[in-house]
């Protein structure tokens, strides 16, 4: 193993806690760093090919639809031709997307996404790497949430008692509290998964335990509707994906194992914020803001879908082609739909459609068929990380959570784990004699998979 090779791995390590603890990345200088760093990460990855003359491709089927947006962002922005004279102005070029500087910024950001995934899947290439990517998220998960909650009662408006933002409520490290929750459903989705699965050994399982419930309280003291939901999803997921059908005991046990969890995160909550903890939820349905009004925004976007069909309105051009239809006073300008897949529709039209149906498909071919491999720890890690996926697409139906660059470098983290628990190592982690029984009994796997 090459030192470029070394260094190429502790950079996902570095990019996760950099694009977290700066804000979720949503700054352009963060973002430049976050482009050089990805520079960096692929430079040392082709440095590791030069010297040991073999440069790993993986050949994963999840990586084209990164790709694929960044291409079609390029398209988006070639000019066919000019507009007419407008406002004493000729010579506007005619492209495909409202605003092309956003959609080639975006398609910038899908081609970096890209090259971090491509570059983490060759990568994680053993079982002890595994195991570090999955320590180090569960650990970071633990810290990060302590530190939200501690900075929730010290500092509620201001993030590190510093940074206070103006037109949303900021929670943790993140300027919107929802990005938040997304974050968090991603890091107790591992080691809730792993729990479901039977993959924890005995001695560690409170250890385990005590880190999902102090995720769990975080998650709910952000007071994110769509988080909360996500969350209560993750939890039905994971016992549909653990337990068969006649499977009643096994059934009963996660039935009652995530009713306690539940519980005493809220009575965690409620200890540690007081009635704020709860009523923060309730806060949302109720407030003025017009980013809580997700059926007007929805409803504005199925407009600019279908006057933007097939092609779309543009990467990133939501907000430009949202403004003509919008009956609002304009006061408050609309940049995201709160709907990841509206969004997609809008932004990328039919293609876009295409791409995201490919993505899914894919991400849960490879996530079934990883959680029904042969090793258990392998098994639980892939259930967990696809538990963590699953919770995040379902909190993007009320919240452009994956908008976030923080967000996406998580989720990509945990497809690239899902990916690698597919094969097998030479140094994979062997449960005890007394855990290999079959814990997990799927009644859910795909046929040739």
């Amino acid at each position: 193993m090459t030192l470029p090779n070394r260094i190429a791995f502790a950079l996902i390590f570095v990019l996760i806690v950099v694009t977290t603890v700066a804000y979720g990345a949503v700054h352009q200088p963060v973002l430049a760093l976050f482009y050089v760093l990805v520079a960096l990460m692929v430079v040392m990855w082709g440095l590791d090919g030069w010297r040991s003359r073999i440069f790993p491709i993986d050949r994963s089927w999840l990586q084209l639809p990164l790709y694929a947006a960044a291409v079609y962002g390029v398209i988006q922005i070639i000019p066919f031709g000019t507009i007419a004279e407008t406002a004493g102005i000729s010579g506007i070029p005619r492209t495909i997307s409202h605003d092309p500087f956003a959609t080639q910024l975006t398609a910038l950001h899908f081609l970096a996404l890209g090259l971090f995934f491509s570059a983490t899947l060759v990568l994680i290439d053993s079982a002890s790497r595994i195991r570090k990517i999955v320590v180090f998220i569960c650990a970071f998960g633990f810290a990060f949430a302590f530190f939200a909650i501690l900075q929730s009662v010290l500092s509620p408006g201001k993030i590190y008692g510093i940074y206070e933002t103006r037109f949303a409520v900021p929670f943790g490290s993140f300027v919107n509290r929802h990005n938040f929750a997304a974050y968090m459903e991603m890091t107790i989705g591992l080691p809730l998964g792993m729990l479901f699965a039977g993959a924890v050994v005995k001695d560690k399982r409170l250890l385990y335990v005590t880190g999902i419930a102090l995720m769990g309280v975080a998650l709910l003291m952000s007071g994110s509707r769509g988080g909360l939901v996500a969350f209560l999803a993750q939890i039905i997921f994971l016992i549909m994906l653990t337990t068969g059908a006649k499977s009643r005991g096994r059934l009963v046990m996660k039935v009652a194992f995530s009713s306690l969890l539940i519980a005493a995160i809220v009575v965690g909550s409620i200890f540690i914020g007081g009635e704020n903890s709860l009523t923060r939820i309730a806060d949302t349905a109720t407030s003025s803001d017009i980013t809580t009004d997700r059926v007007h925004i929805w409803s504005v976007t199925t407009e600019v879908i279908t006057n933007n069909l097939p092609l779309g309105a543009g990467l990133g051009a939501f907000g430009v082609a949202y403004t003509p239809f919008d009956e609002y006073s304009g006061m408050e300008r609309v940049e995201q739909a709160h709907n990841d897949y509206l969004q997609v529709a809008a932004d990328a039209g039919i293609v876009g459609v295409a791409v995201g149906l490919f993505f899914l498909f894919w991400l849960f071919r490879y996530g079934l068929a990883a959680a029904n491999t042969a090793n258990a720890y392998r098994r639980g890690v892939a259930i967990g990380a696809l538990a963590g996926c699953f919770g995040v697409l379902v909190h993007s139906v009320f919240d452009f959570v994956l908008h976030v660059t923080a967000v996406s470098i998580m989720f990509i983290t945990l497809m690239g784990l899902i990916v690698a628990c597919r094969r097998s190592y030479e140094d994979d982690v062997v449960l005890p004699e007394w855990q290999k029984r079959r814990v997990y009994d799927p009644g859910i796997t795909l046929p040739g998979l």
